[in-house]
């Protein structure tokens, strides 16, 4: 069952007070939430002693069980305009100090392994370190924290029943990926995958946070304007490589953020695959993706350019085998992570 399902049957509902169904009438409060066949969201009425509102409550129930699924059990809360201008926000669980998101244009250019070994980087410094993986449909993290086979508990704080974050490395981390089969795409629309992640955020026990980073999914989409309404952010770190294609997207992404209705502050840019160095000749640099494309759109946008890293085996591998770079003091390509925190 997904979220547009629920909005399309509402549409079958008319307010008696004007003729117009719910959704045009713009009563359906952005609070969807679908768990099995147990559906809940709010509507929102002029005022209180609504003479149409018990109506209105059973005949969406009734469209749900027509429209939708005859076993749906609706939880529906009503709101009022008055209340539903001041209300307070949703009580979070995330009590962090800086909440960085890592952004990239496109797909490919090593965002999720940059997001993976910054957040190791940091725990490293004796920080505590939440990481949200919210690319919905393209869930890397728990491969890249060899925690695919972890499944998620629920633990009861003041109160609420709340999702319990893997930890590993140093990290507490969540992720789609721990409640999906691994071997099946995620269809879903955007209003369903942004429910998934306030839920992923607002109904877990992630503790006090020195830093909290979100791998955002590629491009721009509902999930990146559910998080900037949700959360106070920071930034966001710009991952591209310097190839033109990616650059293009780069830009797009920077400027999103830029934009006056968005105004998140650009942290800066980190240019991946910046050239190939092979094991055995370290001082070599193979400019394959093209050279400094990164810095120069960094320094064309005046964004900090906070490092530039190299396209080395060890990197690819580290993410693979779910023991990212970082974890290896010491080792050169986990300076260069180590360096790039120092920057941010």
């Amino acid at each position: 069952m997904y979220p547009q399902q629920v909005i399309d049957a509402l549409r079958h509902v008319r307010y008696p007070g004007t003729g117009k169904d719910l959704i045009e009438s713009g009563m359906l409060e952005d609070d969807i939430r679908i768990s099995g066949f147990e559906v809940s969201f709010s509507l929102i009425f002029e005022k209180e002693n609504d003479p149409f509102m018990k109506s209105v409550v059973r005949a969406a129930e009734a469209a749900l069980k027509t429209y939708v699924d005859a076993n749906i059990a609706a939880h529906i809360h009503t709101k009022y305009l008055k209340s539903a201008a001041v209300a307070a926000p949703r009580s979070s669980a995330l009590r962090a100090k800086h909440i960085i998101a890592v952004h990239s244009g496109k797909g490919g250019v090593g965002k999720s392994t940059v997001a993976a070994n910054l957040a190791i980087a940091l725990a490293n410094r004796g920080y505590s370190v939440g990481l949200l993986d919210a690319d919905i449909h393209g869930p890397s993290m728990p491969k890249m924290f060899h925690t695919e086979d972890c499944r998620p508990v629920s633990v009861e704080e003041e109160g609420r029943t709340l999702i319990e974050p893997i930890e590993q490395y140093g990290v507490k981390m969540l992720s789609i990926g721990f409640f999906v089969n691994p071997e099946q795409a995620v269809i879903w629309r955007g209003g369903m995958a942004s429910n998934a992640i306030k839920q992923l955020i607002e109904d877990a026990h992630w503790g006090e946070l020195d830093y909290f980073l979100i791998d955002l999914p590629p491009g721009t989409s509902d999930i990146h304007l559910t998080l900037i309404a949700e959360l106070q952010l920071t930034g966001v770190i710009v991952v591209t490589t310097p190839q033109p294609v990616a650059l293009v997207d780069a830009r797009k992404g920077i400027e999103m953020f830029r934009n006056e209705k968005v105004n998140v502050p650009i942290l800066g840019l980190i240019e991946n695959m910046a050239w190939f160095t092979p094991a055995e000749l370290p001082e070599n640099k193979y400019y394959i993706f093209g050279r400094d494309g990164g810095k120069q759109l960094a320094e064309e946008l005046n964004v900090p350019l906070l490092g530039q890293i190299p396209l080395v085996q060890s990197i690819r591998e580290g993410g693979d085998e779910g023991t990212p770079i970082a974890l290896q003091k010491g080792h050169p390509a986990a300076q260069i992570f180590d360096d790039i925190v120092s920057h941010i």
